[in-house]
Order: structure tokens, then C-alpha cells, then sequence
């Protein structure tokens, strides 16, 4: 293991941050309106957003642009920049790419990681928390080594996820929680850090494949799904996004549904799935705006028999 570069003591005045998307945006804002003085911004190279179209800006370049902050690409940077007017700390927050050992050992960092680690290394924390089912996350202030989250935690803040809770919920509560940490860490010093204890688990980025969803699954499974952001099934061969749904158990009221199966009942759109139904509250046909599920199912006029998945 590379030796790190000790963090600093007492109040942290002056920092190099590193992120890439719109996650990171509030951070780096929080950080100049608290009179922090951000010395250099790194952040990933911009990127082609769709076919002949110009190079695209990263959320956080754009942000570090308006701040008036000098923004470049490459970590190395902060090395020549801390060696000529030293910087106390590198903030990483969703940079998007491990920093090298040689630029740790000169630089000490640390990352605001959104899960309790060792729980959920990796990309995607918030989405493999709200897809295990987990009933607790929250946010870590974690020195930077050379392993992939694998750093002594410094600070740490909880929150539940209940049968309600988005992808979305969570990510503006952990970020806002998360900068709140960073901020009174950097006033007061920085606590010891922490060894990771527990057994870790590894959040691998989501594929696309995994949004669409499987109605021969339970109903809470394919709602943790739903709230994630992005699920979608077919209906008449054409994709249909479900961006909000509850579950219902099946009820005398309600009756079954096979799996799959689409229904209307005193203007609720009902789907089967393994354990009950999902009432759908607000879906996108392929094409067309988000709306209202029983707006949408008025307009296609459902026949009896049909299936969600069918396609």
C-alpha cells in the first residue's frame, strides 16, 4: 500500500476538488460560499454528447467556470500547483476515476462517499442500496488511498429508506448531509480517520438491462426498481417508462392479477406481479411527455387481456 500523504491539522482554508457530474455541483458550490478558497478544479474530459454534436462541458467544469475557478483535466496538475503554492487537502466528490498513488503521496484527500462504508464500494452506492432493500444508508467523509473506497472514514451521517424513498430522496439527502460534514471538518480539523470494519460489499454500475422490469418478481422488488429512476417495460411492442407506482397486495377489493397483466378499476391502472399489484401513478409512453397513468391508459384505450412486458 502506498504511503499516504498525512492530512492536515487544524482548519483547512485552502483545496483542490475533483468531480465530474451534477452530484458534485452543490459541493463545490458549498465549499466557495463557505470562503474556502478552491485553488484548482479537476475534472473528467468533456464528452461527445450524441453523434456530430460539439464537446459538452462536465456538470462540474460548467459550475467551476461560473465560480470564476481555474478547471483543468488532469490530477497531475494539482502536483505542480501544490508544489509551487501548497494546497491543504484534495476534496473528491464523484470524480468518476481513482487518483494515482504517486499524486497521494504528495496530496492528502478525501472523498465524500455516498453509502456506509465498507457497504457498497464502487459507482453506484445509492442505486445498489435502494435495489438490496437495505432500510438504512448514509454518507462518509473517507481519507483517499490507492484502493477503491477502501479509506479510514472520518465522519459519517445515517438515513432511512422506507417503501417511498427514491434514488433521487436519497442522493439530495446525502449530498446535503455529506457537504455539512466536509464543511464542519474543514473548520474544526479533521477527525483521525477510522478503519473500515464490517464485511465490504461492491456497487457495480447499473446496466441498462437491469432497468427494464420483470413482472414475475414481487411487487416491492419491482417498486425498489421503479424508485430507482429509469425502469421501463413495453406495451404493444413499445417501451413505456413507469417513473412512479405503489404496491397494493392483492385484496378481495382489488382481487389478482396475473403477472404482467393491466387492469382499470375505478380509474387506477392495477399490474399483476408475483405477490399483488402495482398501482401505477405516473408513466411516459415512448414518444411522449410524462403523465398521469390513468390519463395514459384513458388514451390507449385498454382492451381486457392485455400484458405490460410484451414485447
Amino acid at each position: 500500500m502506498t504511503a499516504l500523504a498525512p492530512l492536515p491539522t487544524g482548519p483547512v482554508r485552502r483545496v483542490a476538488f475533483l468531480g465530474t457530474p451534477a452530484l458534485a455541483v452543490p459541493v463545490l458550490e458549498a465549499l466557495v460560499n463557505d470562503g474556502i478558497e478552491v485553488a484548482h478544479v479537476v475534472t473528467r474530459a468533456d464528452k461527445r454528447r450524441g453523434r456530430g454534436s460539439d464537446l459538452m462541458p462536465s456538470p462540474v467544469k460548467e459550475c467551476a467556470r461560473r465560480l470564476g475557478l481555474t478547471v483543468g483535466h488532469a490530477v497531475d496538475e494539482l502536483l505542480d500547483l501544490h508544489r509551487r503554492e501548497p494546497v491543504d487537502l484534495g476534496v473528491v466528490v464523484a470524480y468518476g476515476a481513482l487518483v494515482k498513488p504517486h499524486v497521494l503521496r504528495e496530496l492528502p484527500m478525501v472523498n465524500i462517499h455516498v453509502s456506509l462504508l465498507p457497504r457498497w464500494r464502487g459507482a453506484a452506492p445509492i442505486e445498489r442500496a435502494l435495489l438490496a432493500g437495505d432500510t438504512e444508508t448514509g454518507v462518509c467523509i473517507m481519507q483517499v488511498e490507492e484502493g477503491l473506497d477502501t479509506g479510514g472514514v472520518l465522519a459519517t451521517a445515517r438515513m432511512p429508506i422506507d417503501e417511498r424513498t427514491t434514488a433521487e430522496d436519497i442522493r439530495a439527502r446525502l449530498i446535503a448531509d455529506g457537504t455539512a460534514l466536509l464543511l464542519r471538518q474543514l473548520r474544526d480539523g479533521l477527525s483521525v480517520p477510522v478503519p473500515q470494519e464490517g464485511e465490504p460489499t461492491h456497487a457495480v454500475k447499473i446496466e441498462p438491462g437491469e432497468l427494464r422490469i420483470d413482472w414475475s418478481r414481487d411487487a416491492a422488488t419491482i417498486s425498489r426498481l421503479i424508485r430507482l429512476g429509469g425502469a421501463w417495460t413495453t406495451h404493444r411492442g413499445r417501451r413505456l417508462k413507469i417513473h412512479a407506482a405503489d404496491v397494493r397486495p392483492s385484496s378481495s377489493e382489488i382481487g389478482s392479477l396475473d403477472r404482467g397483466a393491466i387492469s382499470t378499476v375505478d380509474g387506477h391502472v392495477l399490474v399483476g406481479t408475483a405477490d399483488g399489484v402495482l398501482v401505477l401513478r405516473t408513466v411516459q409512453a415512448e414518444g411522449k411527455n410524462r403523465m398521469d397513468a390513468g390519463a395514459w391508459a384513458n388514451g390507449a384505450q385498454l382492451t381486457s387481456g392485455e400484458v405490460l412486458g410484451d414485447g
